[in-house]
C-alpha cells in the first residue's frame, strides 16, 4: 500500500510540475544550437569545407549518377568511403537529388529514408534520362521548358539554370558547406554519448549528421519551413549584423505559450522553403528528412571572407541546412510562378484532402466541457443567440481516467444520445484521442498493444515508459503499417463504444509529448519498427499517427465518409489526412497578429486547412481582442474557438449584448462565404493552391506585397486586413496595383497601388473584393451548414476596367467521395459586355455519377458597373425578365450600403443560362 501511495504522490508532483510549466515558456528546457552538437559543428564550418569531387558520372536506370570521393591530396586518417549521388528529372520542372552512403562498402546500417510521404503516382512522372552533355567539369541534363540541371565535378556543385541566359535558379553546395558524417562501428575509446540536462543519448552509431548550403538566385525573400511563430518572410539568422540568433529549428515539440518572433521550433516540421523575387519569380527547395533539422538564413555578406565568386549583379539568398540523421533526398522546384511551385510540391507530397462541408464552418471547443448537461446548455445557447456553429468538441476529461476510446460514464452516461441530439440539428462532435496509452492492465488498448509488441521500445528493447496525462504511458509505434492498421480498427463502433457516425477525432500531444522526456519528448535512442532510432523519424511520428487515425474513420464508414481529424503535429503529406492548428497560443494581440503569417506559411507548404485557437488558448483575452480575433479568423481556413481549463468561460454570448452581436456577425460572415470557401477547398484539393494566400502569390510582380503579412487573400477575390492593435481607430491597408478594390461594407471603389488609411469601428475589419472577380455567397442565416443546404445563392460581381469579371462555384454532397466519380456541380460565371453566362466545368459523360441540386440564384449584385443604369435583365433560355434595383450589399445589422442588384433571377445553379442587362 505504501508503494502505491508513493507512486501516486510522484505522479501528482510530475503532472503538477507540467501544469505549472505551462504558465510560461521555459527556455532552459530546450536545446539551442550550441547545445546541439551537430548544429554547432555545421555552423563552425567555413566555405570550401567540402573537398568531395564527382567521378564515374553515368546514366543508370534513367538517372544521372556519380560517386563522390575525396581526392588523394585531401585524404587523411579520417577520410570516409565514397558517397553515391543521383539526379532524377520529373515532369513539370522537378529535379530530385539523393546522396547516400555507398552500400557496397557495407555501412553498419542502412540510413533511414522516410516512407509513405511521396505519392506513389509521383514515380510515374519520372522522365528517364538517356544522355548528358559534358562541358569541361560540368555534366548537363535537360530539365524542363528552357531549364537545365548541372553537376560540376570539381568543386562539387549541383544547380539549375536557364538554358538561354545561364542564370541560376537554385544551387546546392555553391559555398562548399556540404558534409555527411558516415555511420561507424563504435571502437574502444569512442565517446559518442550526448547529455542534455538529466538525459543521456547513447548514440550507438555515432555522429551521422548532414549539412549543406542552398542558394536561391534572384530572390528578394524566402518563406516556408514551418512551424515557427515568425513573420512570413524569413529573417536572417546568421551573418553580419545578426547577433546571438538561433537557426530556424524543425523539431516537433510540445511548447507551451510559445514566443512570437522566435525561430524556435514548434509542433510540426515541413522542410520546404520557397523564394520569391522580381527578377526570377518563385522557386522552391524541399528536403525529405524526418530527423531534427536546423536552418540558417544567411545575411548579406556572411561569406565576405570567402574566395568563392558568384555573380555579383544578382540578388541571392544563401541558406544552410543541417540535420542530425537521414540521407539527402531533396527536390528542386523551378517555378517560375508562385502557384507553379506549390503545384510542383503538391505533385510530390499530395494535395489537401477535400473536407466535409461541416468542417469548414465554426467549431466550439474548450478544455473541457464538463458533462452532458454542459454540452446541452452550450448547444442551446448558440440557438438562443442565433449564432451558427457546426461542431462541439470534448477534451481529455471526457474519457474514463484518460483512457482513450472510453467515456467517463458518470459525466457522460449516454454519449450516443448526446451525439444524436446534436446531429438532429445538423451538428457534430469531436473527441480527443492522443498517442500516449495509459499503462493499465485493465485497459484493453494497453493489453493488446503490450501483448502484440506494438509499443515503441527504449534503447534496451523494453516497451518505452514515459509520462503524460494518464501518468505512466507507452506510445504506439505508428511507423509499422501493421500497427497503423490495428489502430485504425479501434475506431469501429464495436471497438469505440459510444461513438456514432457524427463523431470525429482530434489528435493532440502527437509530437510526441513526454512530460519527463528530454525536451518534453521521446529519447532519440528509442527504437521503432525495423530497428529505426527515434532520432531518424521524430518529426514524422505525429504524421503516421494522424494517418492511422484518418484511416480509422475511413474504415469505420466503409470508405464512404470523408474523415475529419485535427492534428497538432505535422509533416509533409499531412494535408492528405486532415487539419492542423497552431497549438497552445496566448490571449495576446501579438499572437493574433502572428497567427496570420503562421497560417499563410502552412498554406504555402501544402497544409491549407489550418487555423489558430480563436482568443488564444492560454489566458483571458479582453473583449476587444476576442472580437477582433473572431473577425480575422472568420476568413481563415480552420475556424475554432478553444481555451484552457484555467481560463474564464468565453462562449460568444458571455460579453454583453453588443459584443455578442459583433461575434455573431463575424461567425455569420463566415457562413455567408461558405460557398466561396468550399469552392476554394476544392481548388486546393485539385491543385494544391491554398485557400488563404499571401498577397505576393496573387500579385507576384508587385514588390510592395512581397513582405506584407498583415493582409492576406482568400482565394483570388477577397483581400482581408486584420486589426491587430487595441483601441484602433484606423488601419493602413496596401491594395495591390493594377486593380480596383471594392470595400465590402460600403461598396466604395479604391484604386490599387496605394496604401489607404481606413477608419475602423468595432464592427468590422477592412475586407475588399478584387475587380474582375465573381464571388458566390449564401445570405440566409441558419444554425449550421446542414440547414443551409437548400438555400439560394447570391453572386457578387466586381467588374474590372473593361466591365468584365469571372468566378467559379463548386458544389457536391459535402460528405462522401462520390465527387471523385464526377458527382458534383462546377460552374464558371463570366460577365462581359453586360451579359452574365453560366458555363459547366463538371464532366458531362453519361457514365459519371451525377449530383443534382434544386438551388437557385436569388440575387446578383453588381459592383463598379458604370454603363447606363440598367432597368431590367433578360434571362435565357427561359426568356423571362428580372428587375434591377438598389439592394443591400450585405444583410447585416448596422450595414446600410446598397448596390445595383438583379432580384430573383431564379436561375438554377446547375444549369446553363445567360442574363443580359437591358
Amino acid at each position: 500500500m505504501k508503494s502505491i501511495v508513493v507512486f501516486h504522490h510522484f505522479l501528482f508532483l510530475l503532472l503538477l510540475s507540467h501544469l505549472i510549466s505551462v504558465s510560461s515558456w521555459k527556455k532552459e528546457e530546450f536545446r539551442n544550437c550550441n547545445q546541439t552538437p551537430f548544429c554547432k559543428r555545421a555552423r563552425s564550418r567555413k566555405p570550401q569545407h567540402c573537398k568531395l569531387i564527382a567521378t564515374d558520372v553515368t546514366i543508370d536506370d534513367g538517372d544521372l549518377t556519380a560517386k563522390l570521393i575525396t581526392p588523394h591530396e585531401f585524404q587523411d586518417e579520417n577520410s570516409t568511403n565514397p558517397l553515391i549521388l543521383s539526379l532524377s528529372v520529373y515532369q513539370n520542372g522537378i529535379l530530385r537529388m539523393k546522396i547516400d552512403e555507398d552500400p557496397s562498402h557495407n555501412p553498419p546500417k542502412k540510413r533511414f529514408q522516410v516512407p509513405d510521404v511521396i505519392l506513389p503516382e509521383f514515380e510515374s512522372k519520372k522522365l528517364w534520362l538517356q544522355r548528358y552533355t559534358k562541358d569541361g567539369d560540368s555534366f548537363i541534363v535537360y530539365l524542363f521548358d528552357g531549364y537545365e540541371a548541372v553537376v560540376t565535378s570539381d568543386p562539387l556543385e549541383v544547380f539549375v539554370r536557364e538554358q538561354s541566359s545561364g542564370k541560376r535558379v537554385l544551387s546546392f553546395n555553391s559555398h562548399g558547406l556540404f558534409d555527411l558524417e558516415q555511420l561507424r562501428v563504435k571502437k574502444e575509446g569512442d565517446e559518442w554519448e550526448e547529455r542534455f540536462r538529466s538525459h543521456t543519448d547513447s548514440r550507438p552509431f555515432g555522429p551521422q549528421s548532414i549539412s549543406f548550403d542552398v542558394s536561391f538566385h534572384g530572390a528578394d525573400f524566402v518563406y516556408g519551413i514551418p512551424e515557427h511563430a515568425t513573420s512570413l518572410a524569413l529573417k536572417p539568422t546568421n551573418g553580419p549584423g545578426v547577433e546571438q540568433s538561433e537557426p530556424y529549428r524543425l523539431f516537433n515539440l510540445d511548447v507551451f505559450e510559445y514566443l512570437h518572433e522566435s525561430p524556435f521550433g514548434l509542433y510540426g516540421s515541413i522542410p520546404f522553403m520557397l523564394s520569391h523575387g522580381k527578377s526570377h519569380g518563385t522557386s522552391g527547395f524541399f528536403w525529405l528528412n524526418a530527423a531534427e533539422m536546423q536552418i540558417d538564413v544567411l545575411g548579406s555578406g556572411w561569406d565576405a571572407e570567402s574566395s568563392i565568386l558568384l555573380p555579383s549583379d544578382e540578388k541571392r539568398i544563401d541558406t544552410l541546412w543541417m540535420s542530425e540523421a537521414g540521407i539527402v533526398d531533396a527536390f528542386f522546384f523551378i517555378g517560375p510562378k508562385p502557384k507553379d511551385v506549390v503545384k510542383q510540391y503538391a505533385s510530390v507530397t499530395g494535395t489537401s484532402a477535400m473536407p466535409q462541408l461541416f468542417a469548414t464552418g465554426y467549431h466550439q471547443c474548450r478544455w473541457n466541457y464538463r458533462d452532458e448537461e454542459d454540452v446541452k446548455n452550450v448547444d442551446s445557447k448558440f440557438d438562443e443567440h442565433d449564432i451558427p456553429y457546426d461542431v462541439l468538441w470534448l477534451d481529455i476529461e471526457h474519457a474514463d481516467g484518460k483512457r482513450y476510446f472510453t467515456w467517463d460514464r458518470v459525466l457522460f452516461p449516454n454519449p450516443e444520445g448526446m451525439q444524436k441530439d446534436l446531429a438532429s440539428r445538423g451538428r457534430r462532435m469531436v473527441t480527443i484521442v492522443d498517442p500516449h496509452i495509459k499503462r493499465d492492465d485493465n485497459y484493453h488498448i494497453h493489453k493488446e498493444a503490450s501483448k502484440n509488441g506494438y509499443y515503441v521500445k527504449d534503447a534496451s528493447g523494453k516497451d518505452y515508459d514515459g509520462w503524460c496525462w494518464p501518468g505512466s504511458s507507452s506510445y504506439i509505434d505508428m511507423v509499422n503499417p501493421e500497427i497503423r492498421s490495428w489502430w485504425a480498427d479501434k475506431f469501429a463502433y464495436t471497438e469505440y463504444v459510444g461513438s456514432t457516425p457524427s463523431l470525429y477525432i482530434w489528435n493532440d500531444m502527437n509530437e510526441p509529448s513526454v512530460f519527463n522526456g528530454p525536451e518534453v519528448t521521446m529519447p532519440r535512442d528509442a527504437l521503432h519498427y525495423g530497428n529505426i532510432e527515434h532520432r531518424e523519424l521524430h518529426n514524422a511520428y505525429g504524421y503516421y499517427f494522424h494517418m492511422a487515425t484518418s484511416e480509422g474513420l475511413l474504415k469505420r464508414e466503409g470508405g464512404t465518409d470523408r474523415p475529419f481529424v485535427l492534428s497538432r503535429a505535422f509533416f509533409p503529406g499531412t494535408q492528405r489526412y486532415g487539419t492542423v492548428w497552431t497549438g497552445d497560443n496566448i490571449a495576446e494581440w501579438e499572437h493574433l497578429r502572428v497567427s496570420v503569417p503562421m497560417i499563410l506559411t502552412l498554406g504555402l507548404t501544402g497544409i491549407t486547412f489550418s487555423g489558430a485557437d480563436v482568443g488564444g488558448f492560454f489566458g483571458n483575452p479582453d473583449t476587444e481582442l476576442l472580437v477582433r480575433w473572431y473577425q480575422v479568423a472568420a476568413y481563415l481556413p480552420f475556424f475554432r474557438g478553444h481555451a484552457h481549463h484555467d481560463t474564464k468561460r468565453r462562449e460568444p454570448w458571455l460579453f454583453g449584448e453588443r459584443n455578442t452581436e459583433l461575434m455573431r456577425d463575424a461567425i455569420r460572415i463566415r457562413y455567408t462565404f461558405l460557398p466561396y470557401f468550399y469552392t476554394l477547398f476544392r481548388e486546393a484539393n485539385v491543385t494544391g493552391i491554398p485557400v488563404a494566400r499571401p498577397l505576393w502569390m496573387e500579385f507576384p510582380h508587385d514588390e510592395a506585397t512581397f513582405n506584407n503579412d498583415e493582409a492576406f487573400m482568400v482565394g483570388n477575390g477577397l483581400l482581408v486586413q486584420g486589426v491587430y492593435t487595441q483601441r484602433a481607430k484606423d488601419v493602413t491597408v496596401y491594395l495591390p496595383k493594377d486593380h480596383t478594390w471594392y470595400d465590402l461594407k460600403s461598396g466604395k471603389a479604391y484604386k490599387g497601388g496605394k496604401t489607404q488609411k481606413m477608419e475602423v469601428t468595432d464592427a468590422d475589419i477592412p475586407v475588399f473584393q478584387r475587380s474582375g472577380t465573381i464571388i458566390p455567397r449564401k445570405d440566409r442565416f441558419r444554425r449550421s451548414t446542414v440547414q443551409m443546404e437548400n438555400d439560394p445563392y447570391t453572386l457578387v460581381i466586381a467588374v474590372d476596367s473593361s466591365g468584365a469579371a469571372e468566378g467559379e462555384l463548386y458544389i457536391d454532397d459535402g460528405k462522401s467521395y462520390e465527387f471523385k466519380q464526377g458527382a458534383y456541380i462546377h460552374r464558371r460565371f463570366i460577365f462581359s459586355n453586360g451579359k452574365l453566362t453560366s458555363v459547366n466545368l463538371a464532366p458531362s459523360s453519361s457514365h459519371a455519377t451525377r449530383f443534382l441540386s434544386d438551388c437557385t440564384i436569388e440575387r446578383i449584385i453588381l459592383l463598379g458597373y458604370s454603363s447606363a443604369k440598367p432597368k431590367s435583365a433578360r434571362i435565357e433560355p427561359s426568356n423571362h425578365a428580372a428587375d434591377i434595383e438598389l439592394g443591400p450589399l450585405q444583410i447585416r445589422s448596422g450595414v446600410r450600403s446598397s448596390a445595383l442588384t438583379i432580384r430573383k433571377p431564379n436561375v438554377g445553379v446547375s444549369d446553363d443560362w445567360t442574363i443580359q442587362l437591358l
